[in-house]
C-alpha cells in the first residue's frame, strides 16, 4: 500500500484507512509493504499497529484538535505542534507502539536529507526548486532519500533507480517519532528535524520534496499495489506539481511502473458535496484564519462524506457485480 503527502488532503481518506486496515486486509494475513511520505507515513504507521483503527483515531484527533495556530505561527511552533500529533499518535511511547507493529508488513517512512551544510532556509529552499526545474536528477544534489523502515530487509524494490541515492535505516524506539516528524516536516513552515538516531547526520525534511505521490515503479512487486489517493494523478515531486509538464510522473521510464496499482480517488460527485468544494488542504489555514473551529467542523464534514466512499468502496469489493465501478 502506497500514501502520498498531502497534508490536511490525507484527513479524507482515514475512513477508507480504517476499513482497509481494520478489516479488508486484516482478513487476508500476509507479508505487505507499506510506504507513506508526510501524512502519507503518518497513516501508514497508524495502519500498521496490530490495532489501526484505534491508531488511526489518535492521529484524527491529534491532527485535528492540536493544529490551532495563531495568525503567524513560527517555525518552532509549527514543529512543536506537528511533534505534538506524531506523540499522540505513537500513543507517546515509541517502544511501546514498534513493539506492536503487525509484524508481518513492512513500514516504510520516507524522508529528504538535506546534503547541504545548513544555510538560510528561503535561499535553500529556493536554490533547490531551481535545479528541479532544470530536471529532478538536479535535485539530488540538493536531496537524498532516506526511508525508515521495520520488518524490511533493505530499500524495496520499488523505489526508483534515480540519482536520490536512497539510504535504508532500520525504524526502531530510538529514531520512531523522529523519523516520523521529518517525514511532515515542509520546509519555511517548519524546522528540519536535524541529528536522527541511527542515520547520517543532516537536517532531515519531508519525504514528499522527493516523492509527494510517490511515484515508483511498483510493477518490480509481486501482486497489487492499492493506493488510496487524493487525485487520479501521481505527480513525482512536490515541487514539481508546479509544472505542468511534470504533474503526471517524469518522462516515459515509469510508464509501466503503476500497471499493478488499483488507485482508490474521491469521484467528482464526492468532491462537489464537501466545503468548498474540494478536500481540507493546506490552504484552509489562511482561508479560515484563526477561525478555528469553523475550519474543524467543515473538515469534520468532509471526513463524514469521505466515509461514503469508504462505505461504497467496501460494498464494492464484497459484491462487485451490483455496483458500477464508475459510481464509486
Amino acid at each position: 500500500m502506497a500514501a502520498a503527502a498531502g497534508g490536511p488532503k490525507g484527513l479524507a481518506l482515514i475512513p477508507l484507512d480504517r476499513w482497509l486496515f481494520g478489516s479488508w486486509l486484516r482478513d487476508a494475513p500476509r507479508r505487505r509493504e507499506l510506504f507513506g511520505a508526510s501524512i502519507g507515513a503518518w497513516r501508514m504507521a497508524a495502519g500498521a499497529q496490530t490495532d489501526p483503527v484505534a491508531a488511526l483515531d489518535r492521529l484524527e484527533h491529534a491532527y485535528l484538535e492540536h493544529q490551532r495556530y495563531p495568525e503567524r505561527p513560527t517555525a518552532a511552533l509549527v514543529s512543536k505542534v506537528c511533534r505534538e500529533i506524531a506523540r499522540e499518535l505513537i500513543g507517546g511511547d515509541a517502544a511501546g507502539f514498534t513493539r506492536t507493529l503487525e509484524p508481518s508488513w513492512a513500514l516504510q517512512v520516507v524522508t529528504a536529507r538535506q546534503r547541504s551544510p545548513s544555510a538560510r532556509a528561503r535561499l535553500r529552499f529556493a536554490l533547490a526548486a531551481a535545479a528541479n526545474a532544470i530536471g529532478r536528477d538536479q535535485l539530488a544534489a540538493h536531496l537524498q532519500r532516506v526511508v525508515f523502515s521495520v520488518h524490511a530487509a533493505g530499500p524495496s524494490p520499488a523505489i526508483p533507480p534515480d540519482r536520490f541515492a536512497t539510504r535504508h535505516v532500520a525504524l526502531d524506539a530510538s529514531n520512531l517519532e523522529d523519523a516520523l516528524l521529518a517525514s511532515g516536516s515542509i520546509p519555511l513552515l517548519a524546522e528540519p528535524v536535524r541529528s536522527i538516531a541511527g542515520a547520517p547526520p543532516g537536517d532531515y525534511w519531508d519525504g514528499g520534496l522527493i516523492d509527494y505521490h510517490l511515484y515508483w515503479n511498483y510493477a518490480a512487486l509481486d501482486g497489487i499495489v492499492v493506493y488510496p489517493h487524493f487525485v487520479p494523478q501521481v505527480t513525482a515531486g512536490w515541487l514539481d506539481k508546479f509544472l505542468p509538464w511534470r504533474r503526471h510522473g517524469v518522462g516515459a521510464q515509469g510508464r509501466r511502473w503503476l500497471d499493478n496499482v488499483l488507485m482508490i480517488v474521491p469521484s467528482p460527485g464526492l468532491l462537489a458535496r464537501l466545503p468548498n468544494g474540494k478536500l481540507p488542504d493546506r490552504n484552509d489555514f489562511y482561508r479560515y484564519g484563526t477561525d478555528h473551529d469553523r475550519r474543524l467542523r467543515d473538515w469534520r464534514r468532509a471526513i463524514a462524506e469521505c466515509a461514503r466512499m469508504a462505505d461504497e468502496f467496501a460494498a464494492f469489493v464484497e459484491h462487485p457485480q451490483r455496483i458500477p465501478i464508475d459510481a464509486l
